[in-house]
């Protein structure tokens, strides 16, 4: 399956040229349990800085 998942955090490793995220998974958890009210609430747990 295509994937266009974009992301402006260009000091990952996963990160490539016009923003775009080459990471094979994406995995994002909740601040507040199960639920989120909005993207504020989550965090992309696939971010490793790049070295």
């Amino acid at each position: 399956m295509e994937q266009n998942i974009l992301c402006e955090v260009n000091n990952c490793k996963y990160w490539h040229s016009g923003n775009k995220c080459s990471a094979d998974e994406i995995y994002v958890v909740s601040h507040k349990g199960k639920q989120a009210s909005n993207s504020e609430d989550t965090d992309c747990k696939t971010f490793i800085p790049e070295v």
